[in-house]
């Protein structure tokens, strides 16, 4: 039964099928969008404010508006594809999506797979403990219980300092583990844990280790794509969209480079 519906396959699409790759629409100037009239950009939900589901199971936050506005200046339909965060980079190169936009920091193992826009934002890792914690910096870390998000450039930066590091399907999973008592800290994104402080977790912030970059991921095969993304972006720092976006969700500019 299986060879005879694999017979019904052309040799092109058997061989996208084998592959698990979608077959892409080739635009005027070159690059590849699986739909002509959409941009498909992926992002978890699970990163409030970055990314999160409303109770119509809409998603909505930073990430998403960025998207969304990448989407306009390109002229297309914006699609938003759930992906949990530890799978969205394999997503992207199989083409599940045309790209992502998950708050994604720039690093050299992920540069190996995908490619990278130029930063929207600009972001870091904080340690995050409860209040009464004696942790203060990197260097109290060791032989602690650090919680991180799965898939996260924060577990690298957390085994740095601990050999004990518990994984979470996302930051805010994490956050409300260490609010409720349980490991000796976090380790996220510096807006992230704020923000979840705002919102009644019983966590405080640390030391703030490094300064990251955080992009849109996009396919290494796309680079008229990625040079159109590129060129959105510009656009959207020279007209204050970004920083209107980060206002939103913020209350302050994360779209500016650092001094």
């Amino acid at each position: 039964m299986v060879k005879k519906c694999l017979l019904l396959f052309s040799p092109i699409l058997l061989i996208a099928f084998l592959s698990g790759c979608a077959a892409k629409d080739k635009l005027e100037d070159g690059s590849e969008l699986i739909d002509k009239d959409t941009f498909v950009y992926a992002a978890s939900g699970e990163f409030k404010p970055f990314s999160y589901v409303e109770d119509d199971m809409t998603l909505t936050g930073f990430d998403i508006e960025v998207g969304r506005a990448i989407a306009k200046e390109l002229g297309l339909k914006p699609v938003e594809k759930r992906i949990k965060f530890k799978g969205i980079v394999e997503g992207v190169k199989t083409g599940r999506a045309d790209a992502a936009v998950a708050s994604h920091t720039i690093n050299p193992q992920r540069a190996k797979q995908v490619a990278f826009s130029t930063p929207y934002y600009y972001s870091g890792p904080q340690i995050f403990v409860r209040p009464d914690s004696k942790i203060k910096t990197v260097n109290d870390l060791k032989g602690k219980e650090v919680a991180v998000a799965k898939g996260s450039t924060y577990a690298d930066v957390a085994s740095k300092y601990s050999d004990n590091i518990k994984m979470y399907d996302s930051d805010i999973t994490a956050l409300k583990a260490l609010s409720g008592g349980r490991h000796d800290a976090v380790i996220t994104d510096f807006v992230t844990g704020k923000t979840a402080a705002k919102e009644g977790f019983e966590i405080t912030g640390r030391q703030l280790i490094e300064r990251s970059e955080q992009a849109v991921v996009l396919p290494k095969d796309n680079p008229q794509l990625l040079k159109r993304v590129n060129q959105a972006l510009q656009h959207l720092r020279e007209d204050g969209t970004l920083k209107r976006i980060s206002k939103k969700y913020f209350g302050e500019d994360i779209t500016t480079k650092p001094e």
